[in-house]
């Protein structure tokens, strides 16, 4: 038997009770997965990516091992409810346009001194400003970097298109804008090199279009090197205190944990490892979490039909963005209808092996999306659900 059909025995028997569809998170693949990133941090703290994982419980169980430290979150809605959690570290890593929020924010000291906001524009503040009423807490900020890789003269661009900010000098400014303001105070640096820790470099059947990644990302890796070291500099002879400089990914994380100037790493996919994350050299982790559909129809030999499945994740329209049928081995979709978003048929043999009512276990493409199809995980040790715990939109929460 295969690792991966003893993984199927076991998510079988650990969920025979229950009916798909559903999600698990296999604990011991989780576990193994965060000391993994710990181990490839060599000693710096590891801030976690609430939107990789949109579970409490399962960030809960995260921060409490060794090597992790604080949450990077992705709205200011999600920031509030997990610093009201008792969540005292929240990074919110993106700028916000919610007022609401915003005057929740100053008017609360609790909140104020748990939260971290995110701004890379002088009118953002003007934003927040104009959002306080009558709210006088001080408002912690964060400046992100631009960390996209420029080439022949600034003409071809690799990276997202994320801040404006990006010279030392720029990001000195608007850290001296900010110091001046009354209400606010800088606390940190964010760069997040996307471009090297999210995109895989050892792509299946493709030798010409990774080596061709591997290059970029080498010389992606020097620009940003000597840049960041660069900005911090600038930023630190503006804010001395400077209390943390957030830099990577979960592709990224022994690179950029090696720079003197990056005092935190941020990850959180790699915690549960998608589908999107197969394909790097740097590390290979355990895929944890997963979804069962179940069996509908046989419509014929070497075909069978299951419920929904049509889970596509964002970004960039391709087929890299499907799930993938995982378990059992050797099921692929239908070119001509794909994932459904009422039924999937696949084909292969083990089509043939499958009865109406089996499961059959797919990868999502990417971490915490998943999260926004089911309001629970189930979550499995060995062959046994342990517990069952809601994600945010089993709380009630859809933040975007």
């Amino acid at each position: 038997m295969t690792a991966r059909a003893a993984d199927r025995a076991r998510y079988d028997r650990a969920t025979a009770h229950l009916d798909a569809p559903l999600a698990i998170v296999d604990l011991d693949a989780f576990d193994a997965n965060a000391d993994d990133l710990v181990r490839r941090a060599g000693g710096k703290p590891i801030r976690v990516a609430s939107k990789s994982v949109r579970c409490r419980a399962l960030l809960e169980r995260v921060l409490a091992k060794e090597g992790f430290a604080g949450i990077m979150s992705f709205t200011l809605a999600e920031s509030l409810w997990l610093a009201r959690s008792g969540f005292d570290d929240v990074l919110l890593a993106y700028p916000s346009a919610d007022r609401a929020g915003f005057a929740e924010l100053a008017a609360d000291p609790k909140l104020a001194s748990a939260v971290s906001v995110m701004v890379d524009d002088v009118a953002q503040l003007d934003l927040i400003d104009a959002a306080r009423g009558d709210g006088r807490e001080v408002v912690r900020v964060c400046l992100e970097l631009d960390t996209a890789l420029r080439l022949l003269g600034g003409r071809v661009r690799v990276g997202a298109r994320r801040s404006p900010l990006r010279s030392p000098a720029e990001v000195a400014d608007l850290a001296r804008a900010v110091s001046r303001r009354p209400g606010f105070e800088v606390v940190g640096i964010m760069a997040y090199e996307g471009h090297i820790a999210g995109v895989g470099d050892s792509l299946a059947g493709r030798p010409l279009r990774s080596r061709a990644i591997r290059l970029m990302q080498a010389a992606a890796r020097r620009e940003l090197v000597e840049r960041r070291a660069a900005v911090v500099r600038a930023v630190r002879a503006v804010v001395p205190d400077l209390e943390y400089v957030n830099g990577g990914g979960t592709g990224s994380v022994q690179s950029t944990a090696a720079e003197d100037a990056v005092t935190e790493i941020a990850a959180g996919s790699g915690l549960y490892v998608p589908r999107l994350f197969d394909n790097y050299t740097s590390f290979s982790g355990r895929p944890a979490a997963l979804f069962a559909q179940p069996v509908v129809r046989r419509p014929g030999v070497g075909v069978v039909t299951v419920l929904g499945g049509g889970y596509p994740a964002s970004g960039a329209a391709g087929t890299d963005r499907l799930p993938m049928p995982y378990l059992p081995e050797g099921l692929r979709y239908d070119p001509q209808e794909g994932p459904g978003e009422v039924q999937t048929p696949l084909l292969g043999s083990p089509a043939d092996d499958l009865l109406i009512g089996d499961k059959v276990w797919f990868r999502h493409a990417k971490a915490g999306e998943l999260c926004e199809r089911f309001d629970s995980l189930h979550l499995v040790e060995g062959d046994r659900v342990t517990a069952t715990v809601p994600t945010y939109r089993g709380e009630g929460h859809t933040f975007l």
